[in-house]
């Protein structure tokens, strides 16, 4: 009995591991990163994910795509937020095969993003969402609450902890990287100092681009955050007058009775 006991507990401690911790126990470098979304009343920044945008056109679009995201978002508030004319001509630098005629135009507004340009490259629309870089034991539920699930940390992670060495294995180039499971990840090391130039003047740096496109691709995976945590604090508003007002409502309706039970 007390052996199954033992077990079980093995068991629940080893589900409740941190999702920091690659495949054979080794430790994953997931860094913590002060993204402006975070949070109840986090928000997105809108010019990092214009130039997230830009990391994203220059660098990732070349291998991976975004099938489902429309173009059109774009221009939403809450996102990126271009322009109309921005957007349409955004959307006129993509091809699209028209499935009428088989020729490919430009896209619209109403298109989404191309699909990943490699097969061995994942679709990032929902790469936010999917990858989790903080859980386990600390706070049990309350630390992934506190400081989410860590997806946007997880990808700007993979994209700086690269180590420089390289080895190969069955023909193919394997990168070392202390945020990918296992330690050896294909892609090679994306980002470099000073590939991209932001219009605005800010960093280009490794690091500051990764930040920037993995707050661009949190938005991908979730560009309805911000009307999503309106509509829950005011639902929550609405909770507490609720519960004042029934309050209030149950003393006034007991009051005669209380009143005659103290006579």
């Amino acid at each position: 009995m007390l052996r199954k006991l033992s077990l079980a507990a093995a068991a629940a401690l080893a589900l409740l591991a941190p999702a920091a911790h690659a495949a054979g126990g080794e430790e994953r470098a997931i860094t913590d990163v002060a993204f402006s979304f975070e949070g109840p009343f986090g928000r997105y920044d809108t010019n990092q994910l214009q130039r997230g945008l830009q990391v994203y056109t220059e660098v990732c679009a070349a291998c991976h795509g975004l099938r489902y995201v429309p173009l059109r978002t774009l221009g939403d508030a809450g996102g990126p937020e271009l322009g109309a004319d921005e957007v349409r001509a955004y959307a006129a630098m993509l091809e699209i095969e028209d499935p009428a005629t088989g020729d490919f135009r430009p896209r619209q507004p109403t298109d989404h993003f191309p699909m990943s340009g490699l097969d061995t490259a994942p679709d990032l629309s929902l790469m936010a969402k999917a990858r989790v870089g903080f859980e386990g034991p600390y706070g049990l539920l309350v630390n992934p609450f506190l400081r989410g699930i860590g997806g946007p940390e997880y990808i700007a992670s993979l994209l700086t902890h690269y180590t420089g060495e390289e080895k190969f294995e069955a023909g193919t180039a394997f990168y070392a990287n202390e945020s990918f499971a296992g330690g050896w990840i294909a892609m090679a090391p994306p980002l470099f100092d000073g590939q991209v130039e932001f219009a605005d003047g800010s960093p280009n740096d490794v690091a500051s681009m990764a930040e920037d496109v993995a707050a661009f691709l949190m938005w991908a995976a979730e560009p309805k955050m911000m009307a999503r945590k309106q509509a829950g604090l005011t639902a929550v508003l609405f909770l507490v007058l609720l519960s004042v007002l029934l309050y209030l409502t149950n003393k006034r309706l007991w009051a005669p009775v209380k009143g005659r039970s103290r006579a």
